[in-house]
């Protein structure tokens, strides 16, 4: 049956029902991934947004399990040009028709995913809905106004903390869990941690308390500056000196938690092919990323060195906090599936652990 993505500035973008389809409200972004979308699909930081992919064909190698990001689908819609309905792979389980149906998740498919993006990119990130019946346009833009984000990291959050990797002879590391994609873990555990992961409400005294060797900041959605309890216990972790590694929100919570301000981009930075410069380095890779808002350089602390840098925006994309052992990122060095140019930044982390050193 046919339905529609209407934006909030009244544009009008015609397709077909699928998924578990709803009329439903959303911030609309969109990702330049060509593959990954069951990571994309389960990755916490698309919680309440309807992501729309620019690949035109999306579904065709099936679904695979083991390559989730979370427990479940986390956007609250998928809007694609072509699903697929008949997936190629000696991995596949099923279509990806069938999991968005399994987990609750609508999408829209047929639409013209290259206009929608177009609009996106020159008008910035806009909420919107996707529905079947668009005979009350009076309606349907009184949604889109009176919609708006609440505890979207609580609702990604664990309820209670878990041990991974436990009986590692490595570092024990503290995971602040924020939205945690579960490849930040495994990264650690695969390298001989023993992880310790807590929910996003955690106090920095019960951190302290258990003597973990390293602290990790995780990914999460949403706007930082709504993390108001989350920031005041980074702070004090910041002055207890325990040597940190932040990735994507964490990255924002703690130049907020030291002082800094995170500012809300036009449309963002979402897939698996933005180009980060290591300044100090000279070198250059490929990062995955996603996230819609960025830490402003200005008004960073003095000892808050800014390390690397997106290519095509010249954006901030680490920090290194001098006189601490601290550093943090904007991307994703966990990246699945890909790519994993900057995973040796685990590597890092635990040699400053270890060693004390900062290898900026």
């Amino acid at each position: 049956m046919g339905a529609y993505l209407v934006l909030e500035d009244g544009s009008v973008f015609e397709g077909f029902e699928g998924g578990a389809f709803a009329e439903t409200v959303c911030e609309v972004v969109f990702n330049t991934s060509m593959t990954g979308y069951v990571e994309i699909l389960t990755d916490p930081s698309y919680a309440g947004q309807g992501i729309v992919m620019t690949y035109p064909m999306i579904g065709n190698y099936g679904i695979e399990a083991e390559d989730f990001e979370s427990g479940k689908l986390q956007p609250k819609a998928f809007i694609v040009h072509e699903l697929c309905s008949q997936p190629s792979n000696f991995r596949c389980e099923g279509t990806l028709d069938s999991l968005l149906k399994e987990h609750g998740i609508p999408c829209l498919y047929g639409a013209d995913t290259r206009a929608i993006v177009k609009k996106l990119r020159n008008s910035g990130t806009m909420r919107g809905v996707i529905t079947a019946d668009i005979s009350n346009m009076a309606r349907i833009v009184s949604l889109i106004k009176e919609y708006q984000h609440h505890g979207l990291v609580e609702s990604v959050s664990i309820g209670t903390k878990r041990v991974l990797g436990a009986g590692n002879t490595g570092p024990k590391i503290a995971l602040i869990d924020c939205g945690a994609k579960q490849n930040i873990a495994a990264s650690l555990v695969r390298r001989g941690c023993e992880v310790t992961e807590y929910p996003c409400g955690v106090t920095a005294e019960e951190i302290i308390a258990s003597k973990p060797d390293g602290l990790m900041l995780s990914n999460g959605p949403g706007d930082p500056e709504a993390c108001t309890g989350t920031i005041r216990e980074i702070k004090k972790l910041y002055d207890y000196d325990m040597p940190t590694f932040a990735i994507c929100l964490g990255h924002q919570l703690m130049a907020l938690a030291v002082g800094g301000s995170t500012q809300r981009m036009k449309f963002g930075h979402r897939g698996a092919n933005h180009p980060v410069k290591f300044i100090n380095r000279d070198k250059t890779y490929l990062s995955s990323q996603n996230h819609g808002y960025m830490v402003s350089p200005e008004g960073l602390p003095a000892n808050a060195e800014v390390n690397c840098i997106n290519v095509n925006d010249s954006t901030v994309e680490g920090i290194v906090y001098h006189g601490k052992k601290i550093f943090t990122v904007q991307f994703h060095p966990e990246a699945n599936s890909g790519p994993h140019d900057t995973a040796f930044l685990f590597d890092d982390f635990i040699k400053m652990i270890k060693e004390g050193v900062v290898n900026a």
